[in-house]
């Protein structure tokens, strides 16, 4: 069984895109069942098929497969829950690690969130000056939870 561990946090200032060629993500679910979240989501010409299990501390099961990216569309057209989630996402290489900064678009427009996969969940890694508060169990933070709760629909 395939294991993502992911820690997430909140961003502070645009440093990051200087260093890094953003990316646009359209991503939407079939199901966001707490036991077992399926995503659909397309990449230039490029798409996949996600299934990830429950979340336990910054740990859970995670498959991922290649897809025809005509059947993604169709599926995030006519069988995901709506809002899509639209985001851009920058890689940046730091020390060890890769982190994914996603800067989201539409409903969730304003929030900006970077991640990172570990090997452990104990694993040290570097931080860099543009990373802000841990998120990683906020469920509110969860890409499935911005399609009910979008981010313009919090109040502060």
């Amino acid at each position: 069984m395939a294991t993502e561990i992911e820690r997430k946090f909140l961003v502070k200032g645009d440093e990051y895109r200087e260093q890094a060629q953003g990316r646009r993500y359209r991503q939407a679910y079939l199901s966001t069942d707490k036991e077992r979240v399926v995503r659909v989501r397309v990449v230039d010409q490029e798409a996949w098929l996600t299934i990830k299990g429950r979340t336990r501390g910054v740990s859970r099961a995670e498959f991922e497969y290649p897809i025809p990216v005509e059947d993604a569309i169709d599926m995030l057209e006519n069988l995901c829950q709506q809002p899509v989630i639209d985001k851009t996402r920058y890689r940046l290489p730091l020390g060890d690690h890769v982190w994914e900064i996603d800067e989201f678009h539409g409903v969730n427009d304003g929030l900006v969130v970077a991640e990172i996969e570990l090997e452990d969940e104990d694993q040290p890694f570097e931080k860099p000056d543009w990373l802000g508060d841990e998120v990683s169990g906020d469920p509110r933070y969860f890409n499935a939870n911005l399609i009910a709760h979008p981010y313009r629909d919090w109040s502060e």
